[in-house]
């Protein structure tokens, strides 16, 4: 976590010359975050390096979020050709923490969120591309292209393609409203801060949102891949969703069509994360990811895909199958 060698002048043309520069961050990306520092001020450095990373769509849905009242951060200053950009600090409190803290406030807080995801789900999406089915397969075939050949199995790739073809439709064709989706809205991207607007929850890491499903920001917080949120929680809480925005009658099909399509891509993407990248502390999260999946596959909707995970991954070759590699 060394700063980029372009960082003191980047600050120095932002009016922050003098301000002290330390570790913030990291995140399964190329992106890094540094603290700044200059007496009672505070911000947030993101190096994005080009080419691994583009900060243009972080800075447009944060200007998008902004103009719809939301808390994203604010952008104080940018250098697109570095990679860098200077944003609003939202502090150190993330809503994992604060419930690791005082669980008490589990419902609660939820409950904040939800209100804030039916807030952005009345209004239209962004001008962001669309979470459509070339992206939806391309993910889950994270599962197949990473997690399988690691765990040593050959499975029947183009039936898995077709399994989900024939689920898919079910999110596609929804009366639901498009709606921009974060999708990755959960506990450690939600911030807690200091001001009545936006239900007091400051927003990160949405730079990759699309057009889409608004069940999918749903699971995203619901079943988060890090942190155990509780099934009557998560019961109670799409129960609030569907009291406020009175999504149609197949809501509860997409939100598990959709469940088990996030966890499939995270069981992959947590995998590469491993064998591409050297960071093997992923895979502690994947017994987490495999109960999540095997529960959305029990859904009447997820028919084809349950067929295929039966016929393809056997029970022992899922939730420990690499916690041999996980770092203790």
């Amino acid at each position: 976590m060394i700063p980029p060698a372009a960082a003191p002048a980047f600050l120095a043309d932002a009016g922050w010359s003098d301000a002290a520069i330390v570790p913030l961050a990291g995140d399964a990306s190329f992106r890094r975050y540094f603290r700044v520092l200059d007496g009672g001020r505070r911000a947030v450095l993101m190096d994005a390096p080009p080419p691994h990373e583009d900060p243009r769509p972080f800075i447009a849905i944060a200007e998008h979020l902004l103009a719809d009242g939301f808390a994203a951060p604010r952008i104080l200053a940018r250098d697109l050709e570095q990679g860098l950009v200077l944003i609003e600090d939202f502090g150190d409190l993330r809503v994992k923490e604060h419930l690791d803290a005082d669980p008490a406030e589990e419902r609660a807080t939820y409950a904040r969120a939800i209100d804030l995801l039916a807030d952005l789900h009345r209004l239209p999406a962004a001008q962001v591309p669309p979470y459509d089915r070339a992206v939806y397969q391309r993910e889950v075939g994270l599962l197949t292209e990473w997690y399988c050949p690691a765990i040593g199995l050959d499975v029947d790739a183009d039936g898995y393609v077709s399994a989900w073809d024939a689920v898919l439709p079910l999110v596609e064709q929804s009366i639901s409203p498009t709606v921009t989706v974060l999708r990755d809205y959960h506990a450690e991207n939600i911030m807690l801060i200091d001001r009545d607007s936006s239900h007091g929850l400051g927003l990160l890491d949405f730079q990759d949102a699309l057009a889409g499903h608004p069940a999918y920001d749903l699971v995203s917080l619901l079943q988060d891949a890090r942190r155990d949120v509780p099934i009557e929680v998560e019961a109670a809480m799409l129960a609030h969703y569907k009291a406020i925005a009175n999504p149609p009658a197949d809501f509860d099909a997409a939100y598990a069509v959709l469940g088990a399509q996030r966890n499939a891509k995270i069981i992959g993407i947590f995998t590469r994360l491993w064998k591409r990248d050297g960071k093997p502390r992923y895979l502690s999260f994947l017994p987490r990811m495999w109960g999540l999946l095997e529960r959305d596959l029990t859904h009447p909707a997820l028919a084809p895909v349950a067929a295929w995970f039966a016929a393809n991954i056997p029970a022992d070759q899922r939730h420990d199958a690499l916690q041999e590699f996980a770092p203790a």
